[in-house]
């Protein structure tokens, strides 16, 4: 089956086809350009008779030529584009073939485009040979040589005026292929920038020192002059094309970094080619990818045993085990949880239920605490483990007074008993290598599930050990009073209950 790929909003095919079909006329024009300078201003012509009416005639030709050159470029275009806009416009993922179709066009562009100059030579070369065999030489040649800049040039052009299509085909998922590395592309800036340069001057060289009649010292320094500067010119357009070719996608992957750096893994660079580069593009995207399940992860992780816990977890790993640790303890209990089930719809209690513990979560957590567990109808919150906690007391008792406060007002719907405690107990991680979770084990923990049912007839529903109001500061202990010594159930020994003031 095969799998529908989106197209990204704005992208059309017709554009590529236009400035690509433009590029080619251009490149072609200026290759007849070069052919007609280098004839007029390099190309040593050997004595031939009628040497007006030969150029008027080589003129003739190439105004056939050149444009029946320039039509078959744009045809040869427009038929590598075809197959790519119909799969584009499927919106289907391409295979494997479709893929290499679409990565090697421009090489397959810049072949036709050199086989059409090559012939061009050829042809050129036997018209001269009519005339002069040396001369036939020399124009085919020349020919070459310009046609070898073109058919580089159109490379550097369709890779950069394609990219669209690389990108698409590249965006679908699949291993990336590697058909070319960026040694061909410093080999197509090398033919148009110094190979053509250099093949000139060494023909002319080789030209000067076989038949020294058909040069000068003059001869000599105009084609220096002149290949030098077509070495400048070319040689400049080419290397910018190249390093803009390079330069993009990794200013691309530059500015992607700095987004990862800031905390945004929401990011993809766009893979344009199958080179090093867009290896090195799709790299990036599978390491961002890995960030942003990472950071999902590390996320709910967060989310199910508290951000504390899990940046511990993250930095320095798991292992069962635990320490001892001095903790605060707040439990708080739902009351009448059992009769709230049958007298609600399952949708409704579960939406209470959120109601409710968003206000101890907000609560505990604005108070340097940590929920640690949900039990049904209760909760568990945690100071002090796996950090200690600056003022503890404080922060518990403080936690306890305002969540009786903000839950009495903003879920009026429920009550529930809040018991709070502290002391000494084992904190870390308890199950099994395969399934575990950090908990808090001791004797905080049982009293303070005692203390909320002490709790549920206090006022403010809020039961303390009186212990805790030695521990806290003035301010905190003000709102507080200790009562009666109980022995709470399942233990032994008495503890003294403290209790908001009315």
């Amino acid at each position: 089956m095969t799998r529908r790929r989106r197209t990204p909003p704005g992208f059309r095919t017709w554009p590529a086809r236009l400035v690509l079909s433009f590029g080619i006329v251009i490149t072609n024009l200026f290759g007849a350009v070069l052919v007609y300078a280098l004839a007029i201003l390099v190309l040593p012509l050997p004595e031939v008779s009628d040497i007006v009416g030969v150029r008027v005639q080589n003129l003739v030709m190439a105004s056939i030529i050149a444009p029946l050159g320039v039509v078959y470029g744009v045809i040869r275009v427009n038929l590598e584009l075809h197959p790519m806009a119909r799969w584009v416009r499927s919106g289907a993922d391409p295979n494997r073939k479709e893929r290499r179709q679409i990565l090697r066009a421009p090489a397959r562009i810049a072949t036709h485009v050199g086989a059409a100059w090559l012939l061009s030579a050829l042809l050129f070369g036997a018209f001269n040979a009519t005339h002069d065999l040396t001369l036939a030489i020399l124009v085919a040649l020349t020919v070459g040589l310009a046609g070898w800049t073109v058919a580089a040039f159109s490379y550097l052009f369709a890779e950069r005026a394609m990219r669209g299509f690389a990108r698409q085909a590249l965006e679908s998922g699949a291993e990336l292929p590697r058909h070319r590395s960026m040694v061909a592309r410093g080999m197509a800036v090398w033919a148009a920038a110094s190979g053509m340069v250099l093949l000139g001057l060494t023909l002319v060289g080789v030209t000067s020192l076989v038949a020294p009649d058909y040069t000068s010292a003059t001869n000599l320094a105009i084609s220096m002059i002149v290949f030098g500067g077509l070495g400048l010119i070319i040689g400049g357009l080419a290397s910018y094309l190249a390093a803009r070719t390079s330069a993009d996608p990794i200013r691309a992957v530059r500015k992607a970094v700095q987004r990862i750096e800031r905390g945004d893994y929401d990011v993809a660079v766009p893979i344009y080619d199958a080179t090093e580069i867009g290896h090195l593009q799709a790299g990036f995207n599978r390491m961002a990818g890995g960030l942003r399940e990472r950071d999902a992860l590390r996320d709910l992780f967060g989310r199910h045993v508290g951000e504390e816990v899990a940046r511990n977890a993250l930095a320095g790993g798991v292992r069962l085990g635990g320490e001892v640790r001095h903790v605060g303890v707040l439990f708080v209990d739902i009351i009448g949880s059992t009769g709230l089930a049958q007298q609600r719809a399952p949708e409704e209690v579960v939406q209470l239920l959120n109601r409710f513990f968003d206000v101890v979560i907000d609560v505990v957590d604005s108070h340097d605490g940590w929920v640690n567990k949900f039990e049904g109808d209760a909760a568990l919150a945690i100071w002090g483990a796996p950090t200690a906690v600056p003022d503890m007391a404080t922060s518990v008792l403080k936690a306890a007074r305002v969540l009786g406060r903000r839950l009495a007002s903003e879920v009026p719907e429920l009550s529930a008993g809040i018991g709070v405690s502290a002391g000494p107990a084992v904190a870390g991680n308890v199950g099994a290598a395969k399934r575990y979770e950090y908990t808090v084990i001791g004797d905080p923990v049982n009293e303070a599930a005692r203390l909320t049912e002490l709790a549920k007839k206090a006022p403010g529903l809020v039961a303390a050990n009186g212990a805790l109001l030695d521990l806290a500061d003035e301010a905190e202990a003000a709102h507080w009073q200790v009562g009666d010594h109980v022995e709470l159930r399942g233990r032994t020994g008495t503890t003294p209950i403290a209790s908001l003031r009315d």
